[in-house]
């Protein structure tokens, strides 16, 4: 099997992690001629353009107050984030043209990311990795052990407590999703409780503490709709992963494959599971009787990679 396509994974830029350590680095960023910046605000960006918008890379002059953290660098530019308040009504900066989130502005940049085009694909890790940190830092102003107020330092890679001198880090959270398919070659696809009427998606959920990945997609199908699934050597073949930072997962993409067949729902999490053959999936998803996950999703991308093409309608 092919790689996944997968819009979320898509990446130019060199992170340059060894430029974090260097003490005067936000300052030179906020000086440098060559700089360019994403600026946020509760985690949404802002962008240019009113039908078609992308998130804006502005020049570090004049722009407000906030939390600078630097991204990386590409063919000599350097690329930061600026993280705003989370003062209520804020405008955009000069330059940018009203706020977004990622998930949108993603979908409305599927085509261009699938060309593979430079400046897209550029931007748009870019604003995959500032989202992600802009959701860390939102819920790590302070020290877990003491309740200090943390210092942001490491070019925005970490924050110091300066009472137990201690320092915290990013840390992402690893998440299965898996596309169930049984021996008649048929998708298994499931129906959250909090979801309106005909969504449906692959199964998901999150890795356990000491638990391996291949345990965690049995565990998960078990859990959320009664299948088993097998334990042979290829019943569970890792696909793919993307960063998922709403607020801060990692998506593992997987196939795998069911030895039972009876849906049995824990109607918590998961109120509905069904089979589905090719030609039925198809039926469904175009007269929208059935709502498939968006197209800059991991969850598409294994849907569709089973399908063999690219299916009708989304969320």
């Amino acid at each position: 099997m092919n790689p996944l396509e997968l819009p979320f994974s898509r990446t130019r830029h060199d992170r340059a992690a060894h430029r974090r350590s260097e003490s005067d680095l936000v300052d030179r960023l906020r000086r440098g001629p060559d700089t360019r910046v994403l600026v946020l605000h509760r985690k949404r960006l802002a962008v240019v353009g009113h039908e078609s918008p992308r998130a804006a890379l502005l020049a570090p002059g004049g722009l407000p107050e906030g939390t600078w953290v630097y991204l990386g660098e590409d063919h000599g530019a350097s690329y930061a984030a600026l993280l705003l308040p989370d003062d209520e009504g804020l405008a955009p900066p000069e330059g940018a043209d009203g706020w977004s989130g990622l998930r949108e502005l993603t979908s409305g940049q599927a085509e261009a990311l699938a060309e593979d085009d430079d400046a897209t694909v550029l931007v748009h890790g870019l604003s995959v990795e500032a989202v992600a940190l802009a959701g860390w830092h939102a819920t790590h102003r302070r020290c877990g052990r003491c309740g200090t107020p943390t210092l942001v330092v490491q070019g925005g890679w970490a924050r110091h407590c300066p009472v137990d001198e201690r320092e915290t880090y990013p840390r992402t959270d690893p998440a299965v999703i898996m596309a169930v398919v049984d021996d008649a070659d048929r998708l298994l696809l499931g129906h959250a409780a909090t979801w309106p009427a005909g969504r449906f998606s692959t199964l998901a959920g999150f890795v356990e503490a000491g638990e391996a990945l291949e345990d965690t997609v049995r565990r998960e199908v078990a859990e959320e709709s009664g299948v088993v699934v097998g334990t042979e050597p290829g019943d569970v073949v890792y696909r793919g992963s993307q960063a998922w930072p709403f607020p801060a997962s990692l998506m593992l993409g997987f196939r795998a494959r069911a030895i039972g067949t009876e849906v049995r729902t824990d109607d918590e999490e998961v109120t509905d599971a069904r089979w589905f053959a090719r030609d039925e999936l198809y039926d469904a998803a175009a007269s929208r009787e059935l709502l498939l996950p968006g197209r800059h999703s991991i969850a598409r991308a294994l849907i569709e990679e089973w399908y063999g093409a690219e299916l009708p309608g989304t969320w």
